[in-house]
């Protein structure tokens, strides 16, 4: 019979869930009350959101939230990372969050509606940033525009050197 205190647990963890664009699974044994909060406390200020969690809880709302794919990971100790924005930002945030702890160990995470294994999590945080990316876009669109213009530009700018060259000489000429 589900007390009060479940179903708020389990409407907050559905909320949560909905609102996530990644959520990242990783077990915590060996860990101690404190060494959560620090984690907790380096995630913080990305806007990620760290929980231990009942799996059997967790299910049910990831259920209701629409993200069954999450069902799979949750097996034994389980702590979930939530974070809404760039997905590459919250696996780097918690990857350098977790370091220092070699217990902890990556099961795997769901973006969006795609479950990723635990390896991939390690590769999505290596890869550049959303911005950085969107900046390397426009570099690569911006460059042959860039090339273009300057080889429009190229005649008559050799044309006006050209002028002044010719100036140049017929001054020196007049002067001796």
């Amino acid at each position: 019979m589900p007390t009060e205190a479940k179903r708020a647990t389990v409407a907050a963890l559905t909320e949560e869930f909905s609102g996530a664009s990644a959520s990242i699974v990783t077990d915590y044994r060996g860990l101690t009350v404190a060494d959560l909060a620090s984690i907790r406390r380096n995630l913080r200020p990305q806007g990620v959101t760290y929980r231990v969690v009942k799996n059997r809880l967790a299910k049910i709302a990831a259920d209701q939230a629409g993200r069954s794919e999450l069902g799979p990971l949750l097996d034994g100790p389980t702590a979930i990372a939530m974070g809404s924005g760039d997905e590459v930002a919250i696996a780097r945030a918690l990857l350098d969050a977790i370091r220092p702890y070699r217990a902890m160990k990556v099961r795997g995470a769901v973006l969006g509606q795609r479950r990723i294994e635990a390896d991939e999590v390690t590769r999505l945080s290596t890869l550049p940033g959303r911005e950085q990316l969107l900046g390397q876009l426009a570099g690569a669109v911006a460059s042959p525009m860039t090339t273009m213009a300057g080889l429009l530009a190229a005649p008559l700018r050799n044309l006006g050197y050209a002028l002044a060259q010719l100036r140049d000489q017929r001054a020196g000429g007049e002067g001796a």
